[in-house]
């Protein structure tokens, strides 16, 4: 039987619905100064728990929300994924997010995560496009969006700083 709380699965990695087993490494993953580096800085510890610990009470909340990344080898959350609904530009975009602890870097997961949340978007969600709002300095990150197949659209101005839109729309459907 299928655990409900599972999203998708990758060859090594799975995205589930958060338990309560995942508030401290998520805590420890948004408060790492070298992950959040171009993503605002580290959060406050109390504030992350608090947060996690209430989403771990309703998993299923929210259509639209950041979920545990699991290495499948050994069980372990390495990564913080999901779909976020963000204004830009007086509209409501989906932004693809993808979240992995610095011990993980260089190993592909962000692009494996990415592709497969891709996917979900279109086919599971039957969203019409994704976006990813990269910081500028953020080159691996720019580089797991074009992998994906995402397009640089434009700089725009958020509250933390400039980011660089990344944009993909829907492949069409087939005949």
């Amino acid at each position: 039987m299928k655990d409900k709380l599972v999203i998708l699965e990758t060859k090594r990695l799975i995205l589930r619905r958060q338990k309560e087993s995942d508030v401290e490494p998520l805590v420890a993953l948004w408060s790492d100064p070298e992950v959040t580096r171009y993503l605002g800085g580290p959060r406050d510890q109390e504030a992350l728990r608090e947060s996690f610990e209430q989403s771990g009470e309703s998993p299923f909340a929210e259509d639209y929300d950041l979920w545990p990344v699991v290495d499948k080898k050994t069980g372990r959350v390495i990564g913080h994924s999901g779909l976020l609904d963000k204004e830009i530009d007086e509209k409501t975009e989906i932004e693809l997010v993808y979240v992995i602890a610095s011990d993980h870097w260089g190993k592909g997961y962000a692009t494996e995560i990415a592709l497969a949340l891709r996917d979900y978007a279109f086919k599971e969600m039957g969203l019409d496009r994704i976006v990813a709002l990269v910081e500028p300095e953020n080159k691996p990150s720019e580089r797991v969006a074009v992998k994906i197949g995402m397009s640089y659209k434009a700089t725009i101005t958020r509250s933390k700083g400039p980011r660089k839109l990344y944009v993909l729309d829907a492949p069409e459907p087939e005949a």
